[in-house]
């Protein structure tokens, strides 16, 4: 699908064309619509205004969900990444596949912060871009890693072609696909995991809390509708932490129907290591180790049998990972493509 951008010299000529007649019958549309009444047919959000000083970057995110729930086509979005200085549009990026790197990078930083140091088996549930961008994160991060165990609905094209991607990407892991039928398999999977990432839309219990390890980590992301939920059942109020209190109260269905609260969950960027009021880059990029350490040695301080992140995305994110990407376009890798006189001004 191509994309059009009219710049305003452009906008200018097509306004021109455009008869009183034609304007006068777009706006009567327009207000006859707003004036109806009708819920359905319109939706008109009151205009808001966001101070954005400390953001450290200001973009705007538009993404479409399918109205099908068995559309597996993935979420179509676009990022407008805006300059500081004038408030013009400097940036127009395609979002598909950001979102799914940006949550990868965030349970990426919760296994770093609070999960084993020096994890062997990786177990996936799901194929789709989710899964593929937290994969790929986590085996480039951790050298220890060797086996990963995908798990999905059922073996078809979509896992077929991420099977080709993963094991020519990695060859030195040693990668399994099973169908969520195969429920033997499964939990011997998750019961030998030593991580496992949950990236499904999936409405019912992916796997039972009995297969989980006392010293699991898990990943449980893409849970964005109340009903859906990774199950847990009576480990999910231990170890908690979450993306945003907030935001997990009101989409994360499988923390809502285990009824935690609150304050029963820690936020990620509470223990994200700081100082002076900055986040202490020298920690995190600190390599993990590249042998296996022992248990005691690999073990973290944090309290809790089972650690589990609950990600269900925060806006903050999508201004990071669009803005860095900018970033890197302008400074290190001759991509896009630049429209000189996109602003009159």
């Amino acid at each position: 699908m191509s994309l059009l951008v009219l710049s305003a010299n452009d906008v200018e000529n097509i306004s021109s064309s455009l008869s009183p007649s034609e304007l006068q019958y777009l706006m009567a549309r327009v207000f006859a619509l707003f004036s109806s009444g009708s819920n359905n047919q319109v939706a008109t959000p009151h205009r808001t205004s966001i101070p954005t000083s400390n953001h450290n970057g200001t973009t705007i995110k538009v993404v479409s969900v399918p109205k099908c729930k068995d559309d597996t086509r993935g979420l179509p979005g676009s990022t407008l990444v805006l300059d500081e200085d004038t408030g013009a549009v400097k940036a127009i990026v395609n979002a598909r596949n950001l979102t799914a790197l940006r949550n990868a990078a965030g349970s990426l930083l919760s296994t770093n912060l609070v999960g084993l140091r020096t994890p062997q088996r990786l177990v996936a549930f799901g194929a789709g871009k989710q899964i593929e961008a937290h994969i790929d994160l986590h085996i480039r991060y951790f050298p220890t890693l060797r086996s990963c165990t995908i798990i999905n609905r059922s073996i078809n094209q979509r896992v077929e072609s991420l099977r080709d991607l993963l094991q020519s990407r990695f060859p030195h892991i040693s990668f399994t696909f099973l169908a969520r039928s195969d429920s033997i398999s499964a939990e011997k999977s998750v019961r030998a995991a030593d991580l496992i990432i949950c990236a499904t839309s999936s409405t019912s219990p992916l796997f039972l809390s009995s297969w989980v390890d006392a010293d699991l980590v898990m990943r449980a992301i893409c849970t964005n509708a109340i009903p859906r939920r990774q199950d847990l059942n009576a480990r999910i109020s231990r170890a908690l932490i979450v993306d945003s209190r907030k935001d997990c109260e009101i989409e994360a269905g499988e923390l809502i129907s285990a009824n935690v609260q609150g304050h029963q969950v820690v936020e990620i960027g509470e223990l994200a290591p700081m100082k002076d009021g900055e986040v202490v880059e020298d920690v995190l990029n600190a390599p993990p180790p590249s042998v296996v350490l022992d248990d005691a040695e690999a073990a973290h301080t944090f309290d809790g049998p089972v650690t589990m992140f609950k990600s269900v995305g925060i806006g903050l994110q999508d201004v990071a990972i669009a803005c860095a990407v900018v970033y890197k376009a302008q400074t290190h890798i001759a991509v896009g493509t630049r429209i000189s006189e996109y602003d009159s001004t």
